[in-house]
């Protein structure tokens, strides 16, 4: 088993970044090995922007699927997983239909139409395809791919919010490795692991503590409080051996690593949605995985927002 502390260290598991840092936004694709790879899903958030979640439902057709597109640009950015098709179907990756390959790539977006990106600039096909060329076992975290616009702890507004991110992180145990890969551009506060704030809504220099704050009847403020416009998405992946309905138990289990780490979380501002695939064989026991994807997305999601520059500066908004 590889020691990579990223989501890559899951052999077959590779990530590309198409990164727009003058827009603010990008794309990230999670390539998986020329086979395909299992997959499910667990939707956590009230306000999403997907597109094939259908095809790793338990009872759908296709086997497997090639590779998980993670975007900026709201809706407008799902058009980038054509451009991930593409690149597969060049390499006769994909649901073989007889007359060619028909890649699956379900893909998920965040909102970064502001306020560090351009609100009419968003990743294309070009962009999904230079993601996929750039994939690699080396994995850019903090301001790159789908986390160059993110931001969170937005209960204030723009003005009182900090940098997101996206980040990465492995564990091995038991003979299995787990994965993790996070998109941070959370509504609420990043907490580390003693329960503290590390990057949050802030009002004079000091963090307010959404969750305090809205539970007290504080207002949200902003373009941020209102449904889409936050986000985490998170893929979690694994070499042991596991069906779709074991994977989406797998994924249910990773968002509790999100109540632990975002603070409100899953509000009806957040479309976050988690996904986890399997590429292996390995024998391992779903309690083994479960428990090792919850402790490397609260890693990934952590290093999300601590590695994550400024890009464009807003008024007011804290690195």
């Amino acid at each position: 088993m590889s020691l990579r502390r990223s989501v890559t260290a899951v052999e077959g598991i590779l990530v590309g970044h198409a990164t727009d840092a003058d827009a603010a936004t990008g794309c990230t694709v999670v390539l998986g090995p020329p086979e395909g790879m299992a997959a499910a899903a667990y939707v956590r958030g009230r306000a999403t922007g997907t597109r094939e979640l259908d095809a790793i439902a338990p009872g759908h057709l296709v086997p497997a699927i090639n590779a998980i597109l993670l975007t900026g640009g709201s809706a407008f950015g799902l058009g980038a997983a054509d451009g991930v098709m593409r690149w597969l179907a060049e390499r006769g990756r994909g649901f073989n239909v007889r007359v060619g390959v028909v890649p699956i790539v379900p893909a998920a977006v965040v909102f970064d139409l502001s306020p560090l990106g351009s609100p009419d600039r968003w990743p294309g096909p070009d962009d999904g395809y230079r993601a996929c060329e750039a994939a690699g076992p080396d994995v850019a975290e903090g301001s790159a791919g789908a986390g160059t616009g993110a931001t969170v702890g937005k209960a204030l507004g723009a003005a009182g919010a900090m940098k997101g991110g996206v980040g990465t992180w492995a564990e091995s145990a038991d003979d299995v490795t787990v994965g993790v890969l996070a998109v941070v551009n959370a509504f609420g506060d990043v907490r580390d692991g003693s329960g503290a704030i590390i990057a949050g809504a802030r009002r004079e220099g000091r963090f307010v503590d959404a969750h305090a704050y809205l539970a007290a009847g504080g207002v949200p403020g902003g373009a941020f409080a209102r449904a889409g416009a936050n986000t985490t998405l998170i893929v979690v992946a694994t070499d042991a051996g596991l069906d779709r309905l074991a994977l989406r138990e797998v994924a249910r289990m990773a968002t509790d690593a999100l109540a632990q780490r975002i603070t409100p979380v899953g509000t009806q501002y957040d479309g976050d949605v988690v996904f986890a695939v399997s590429c292996g064989k390995r024998d391992a026991r779903p309690m083994v995985v479960e428990l090792l994807a919850q402790s490397a997305t609260a890693s990934a999601v952590e290093r999300a927002v601590r590695l994550a520059k400024g890009t464009r500066a807003v008024p007011g908004m804290a690195d």
